[in-house]
């Protein structure tokens, strides 16, 4: 019998970089549980992602943030096989897949962190939501998936979303950003489809700590020539966006373990009510008309897509 693989859900930019999606085996659904962890991740996140935003003003080279964001993940990622019984499951036959997962992981995060840094908060998360979108055309073009008119509908109407978020008057005011957004959101994208192609032959824990582990190659070498002394305040800057980013990736990684990725997705959207709020209180920043316009017609379309993505996995599953 073929293994059915899992859905290709878009989970958007600010999660992407834990674990692969996959489904809880059956009797260990908790769902309720796992959206509560779900949302506590995603609120994580947006603490990290303002760390990373405070941490910039501050002094601190993009470089160190990934880098200290990685090594914090590290021990989190040993944690969560070993407590699952599943470090034997590091071992690899395709380390050259896992070194393409690692670039585009890498420049993925690199994008992502550059688009808060540039853009307003709520501005960046909008954006990162097109993430789907770009996941379910390259799934098209790339892998050859059937896709109906549903999801291509699903496309179309996101696209719509994403120009009226990335308008002149957007890119008037923040240059360059929004661009660097789309960019991190479609690179995002990759990172999936790379993920999805790996776990037909890799576990996920291969693929979560083999990207943990080679992204630090890179940017401990970015680090001898970046890296600088900090005072007080950079230095907590650095250990806030460390640790929060270590403890989202603790709830994405638990919360998948008790409920199925289509019960827990859409939970991800809630982190643009987090953007909002931080980007308010912390930066002094609203929305602009664009979002408020593009926000909703990307959610729907990505919701739209999850849905059409759930009822065909569950298809091909019943026929394996």
């Amino acid at each position: 019998m073929v293994k059915p693989t899992a859905p290709l859900y878009g989970i958007g930019a600010m999660s992407i970089e834990t674990t692969p999606p996959h489904d809880v085996p059956s009797g260990q659904t908790r769902p309720m549980l796992g959206i509560l962890l779900r949302l506590a991740a995603v609120a994580a996140l947006g603490v990290m992602f303002t760390f990373v935003k405070l941490a910039s003003q501050h002094g601190v080279h993009l470089v160190e943030a990934l880098f200290w964001r990685q090594l914090a993940g590290l021990p989190v990622v040993v944690l969560w096989l070993w407590s699952l019984g599943k470090l034997g499951d590091i071992h690899t036959k395709n380390p050259l897949a896992h070194g393409l997962r690692g670039i585009l992981g890498l420049t993925s995060m690199a994008l992502n962190f550059s688009a808060m840094i540039l853009l307003p908060m709520a501005e960046a998360t909008t954006i990162s939501f097109a993430t789907p979108v770009f996941a379910t055309m390259l799934a098209a073009l790339l892998l050859g998936e059937p896709t109906g008119r549903y999801r291509w509908g699903a496309v179309a109407f996101g696209f719509v979303g994403v120009l009226l978020a990335v308008q002149p008057n957007a890119v008037a005011m923040h240059g360059a950003g929004p661009w660097v957004a789309l960019a991190g959101a479609l690179l995002t994208a990759c990172v999936l489809i790379q993920i999805r192609r790996m776990s037909r032959a890799e576990s996920a824990g291969a693929i979560v700590f083999w990207f943990s582990l080679s992204t630090l190659v890179p940017l401990g070498i970015g680090m001898l020539f970046v890296a600088r002394n900090h005072d007080l305040v950079g230095w907590l800057l650095i250990a806030g966006l460390a640790l929060s980013g270590a403890v989202a990736q603790l709830l994405l990684t638990t919360a998948m373990r008790h409920a199925s990725v289509a019960a827990i997705t859409t939970m991800d959207y809630t982190g643009l009510i987090w953007s909002i709020t931080f980007g308010y209180l912390i930066f002094d920043n609203l929305p602009g008309p664009g979002t408020w316009l593009g926000a909703p017609v990307i959610i729907v379309a990505g919701l739209i897509i999850m849905w059409r993505e759930h009822k065909l996995g569950k298809s091909r599953i019943r026929k394996a």
